[in-house]
């Protein structure tokens, strides 16, 4: 079994930072993709960046330049660093994992964590 613990969301006022963190722990044989997700009220849970195992990155437009996605893989830990926060920003930010545990690779999620940017 796989668990995904999330921290560091919080509240900020526009222009601030955050840094989050996604840690992996239980069984299995690797971790490949990491990314972050979120997902505003009323909204569609949107994709905000994702590493590679080889540590690839992409980013969604909105965020390019502003956010850093990064991996430590002896700790199974990704994280999202965010600066210049906007309020639009605003969401609930998920990460998702994709991990093998024996032949096939499943994805996992982590619980979410509020991410607020006050104007």
């Amino acid at each position: 079994q796989v668990q995904l613990v999330e921290s560091g969301g919080g509240l900020v006022q526009a222009g601030g930072s955050l840094r989050l963190s996604c840690a992996a722990s239980g069984s299995f044989v690797h971790i490949g993709d990491m990314t972050w997700y979120r997902q505003a009220p009323g909204k569609q849970r949107e994709l905000v960046a994702r590493i590679s195992r080889g540590s690839s990155t992409n980013y969604a437009e909105s965020v390019k330049g502003r956010f850093t996605i990064s991996r430590d893989n002896a700790k199974y830990t990704v994280y999202l660093q965010m600066n210049s926060l906007k309020p639009e920003d605003t969401g609930v930010y998920y990460c998702n994992i994709g991990v093998l545990t024996g032949p096939l690779w499943n994805d996992y999620w982590g619980q979410g964590t509020q991410v607020t940017v006050s104007s």
